[in-house]
C-alpha cells in the first residue's frame, strides 16, 4: 500500500496545497484510492493529475472537518465524479463519508454549486455517509475505524486504518492527539499528525492560539506513544525546500522512530 501526500500545508498557503492525501492498495483492480480530505478548492483537480491519480480511480472521499482549506474541494469532486457519472464513463459508486453534522452541509454546498443533472445522483451513485464516533467501515478492503478527535473550535473526526499486513495507520485530524482516543491509536504502526510549525519558532507562527502543536510536541507524542513511523503535516511554507532538513533536525530530538515530513506528492510506502 502506499500513502500519496497530495497537499501538505495549513490553510494559508499560497505555494502549496493544503493538506489531503490518497491512500491506495496497487494489489486491486484499477488501483482505487482512498481520498481524506479535498483541500480548499479545485486545486484538488490539479494535485490528483500531477499523482497520476484518476477521478475514477477514486471511489472513497473522508472530510475531516467544516473548515474550508479541508472542505471546498469536496464540491469539484462532485462536480467531476457526478459529470462523469452522467455521461456513463464512471464505474461504481462514490462514497463520501463525514460526521453526521456535516452531512447537511455538504449537500446543500453541492445544490447551491452543481448543476441539477449531476445532484440528482447524491443520494444514489452518490452516496453521503453519516458517521459516529466509532463507526468501522471497510475501505479498499481494510477496516476503518472513524473517531472524533473532540476538537475545541469545529467538531472534527479522524480514523485508525487497518492494513493488510496487520500494520494499524492512525490519523489524528489537524489538531493534537488527545489522550481521550487512546484506545484508537494505541499500537499503531503510522501516526498522521499536524505540526504547525518548528518549537524554536511558536513565537513566530503563534499555533497555540490556533489549537495546533508543533514539531517537538508531535514528536513527543509518537515517542510516548512508541509509534515507530510518524508522518508529519499541516505546516507552514516558508522554509521551502528546507523545511524538510529543519524538521527533522528538531525532530529528531524528541523522536527516536521513523520521521516523515513529506512534501506536496511524495509517495510513501506503508
Amino acid at each position: 500500500m502506499k500513502l500519496v501526500m497530495l497537499g501538505t500545508g495549513h490553510a494559508a498557503v499560497t505555494e502549496i496545497y493544503n493538506t489531503c492525501f490518497g491512500i491506495t492498495d496497487e494489489r486491486l483492480d484499477a488501483g482505487p484510492y482512498f481520498l481524506v480530505d479535498c483541500g480548499g478548492g479545485n486545486g484538488i483537480l490539479t494535485q490528483c493529475k500531477h499523482a497520476g491519480i484518476g477521478l475514477g480511480q477514486i471511489h472513497d472521499i473522508f472530510i475531516t472537518h467544516e473548515h474550508a482549506d479541508h472542505l471546498l474541494g469536496v464540491v469539484w469532486m462532485i462536480r467531476m465524479i457526478g459529470t462523469m457519472i452522467e455521461k456513463n464513463v464512471y464505474k461504481g459508486d462514490l462514497r463520501i463519508y463525514s460526521h453526521s453534522g456535516l452531512v447537511p452541509a455538504i449537500r446543500t454546498m453541492a445544490e447551491l454549486t452543481v448543476s441539477a443533472g449531476v445532484c440528482r445522483n447524491i443520494g444514489g451513485r452518490i452516496k453521503l455517509v453519516p458517521l459516529e464516533s466509532g463507526d468501522q467501515h471497510q475501505i479498499l478492503g481494510c477496516p476503518v475505524t472513524f473517531f472524533d478527535i473532540e476538537s475545541t473550535k469545529a467538531r472534527q473526526f479522524g480514523f485508525m486504518m487497518e492494513l493488510p499486513d496487520g500494520q494499524k495507520l492512525s490519523c489524528a485530524g489537524d489538531e493534537p492527539y488527545n489522550e481521550k482516543n487512546y484506545d484508537y491509536v494505541k499500537e499503531s504502526s503510522w501516526l498522521m499528525h499536524e505540526a504547525f510549525c518548528l518549537y524554536s519558532e511558536a513565537d513566530k507562527y503563534k499555533p497555540y492560539e490556533k489549537h495546533h502543536s508543533t514539531v517537538r510536541e508531535a514528536c513527543e507524542v509518537a515517542e510516548r506513544l512508541k509509534i515507530p513511523n510518524l508522518i508529519l503535516y499541516h505546516t507552514e511554507e516558508d522554509h521551502g525546500a528546507k523545511r524538510k532538513n529543519c524538521y527533522r533536525a528538531e525532530g529528531k530530538q524528541y523522536y527516536k522512530g521513523n520521521l516523515y515530513v513529506p512534501d506536496d506528492l511524495d509517495v510513501i510506502e506503508l
